[in-house]
């Protein structure tokens, strides 16, 4: 059996063995392919869940709110509140109305503007941080980042093998795309070698980095 065949009958299966989301999430989920709008993938929202259920939160920071999909998820599988925030004026209109129409205003609150910008002035920090946002940015937001998360705490960052293209030379890589290739290999190693910190890749969706900070 090929392999992709063989992980697309594995993905199937795995749905089989997972929990149904509320439907109001799976509604959320087709929009969001009908527009062509990236959330998080089933099997990396599964090890969110996991981690959620493991770190018990009362509070999370996320940086790329997109439509909402996935503070709403942190809400359904968490007792914490979320703060997100977004820079696209119209994923953030979307985003407020998503997250209004499922009844959660009251334990969210989006930050709206850049994300370079607006955490700085943030002055509490945060158990649970989810870092999905462009990928380009990840190493200009990561010293922010690890100021506000707390002792303990973990933070996720998403997507961060880019469709399989961070093993790849540079030369190999279309010209568009090379500035986000070195940029994301430069996050990696600035948290990899960072003091204070614990992370490994695992290798769900496209890639979950997971960094837990001592």
């Amino acid at each position: 059996m090929a392999a992709e065949e063989r992980n697309r009958r594995l993905a199937v299966y795995m749905e089989t063995i997972s929990p149904e989301l509320p439907p109001y999430l799976l509604e959320l989920e087709k929009e969001a392919a009908l527009q062509g709008v990236p959330i998080v993938r089933r099997d990396t929202l599964r090890a969110l869940i996991l981690l959620l259920a493991m770190k018990k939160p009362d509070s999370i920071l996320e940086i790329g709110t997109a439509v909402g999909y996935s503070a709403l998820c942190f809400l359904e599988y968490s007792d914490a509140r979320v703060v997100t925030i977004e820079n696209d004026p119209e994923r953030i209109r979307q985003a407020k109305q998503n997250i209004l129409n499922a009844g959660k205003s009251g334990r969210v609150t989006l930050l709206e503007g850049n994300a370079e910008e607006i955490l700085p002035a943030i002055r509490e920090s945060f158990p649970f941080i989810f870092l999905d946002a462009a990928q380009g940015q990840y190493v200009h937001f990561l010293p922010q980042i690890i100021r506000l998360l707390s002792p303990g705490g973990v933070l996720l960052t998403d997507n961060v093998l880019i469709g399989g293209d961070l093993i790849e030379s540079r030369y190999a890589i279309e010209r568009r795309n090379r500035t986000i290739h070195k940029r994301m290999r430069e996050y990696l190693r600035s948290i990899t070698e960072r003091e204070g910190l614990v992370t490994t890749v695992f290798p769900v969706g496209d890639g979950l980095l997971v960094t837990v900070k001592k």
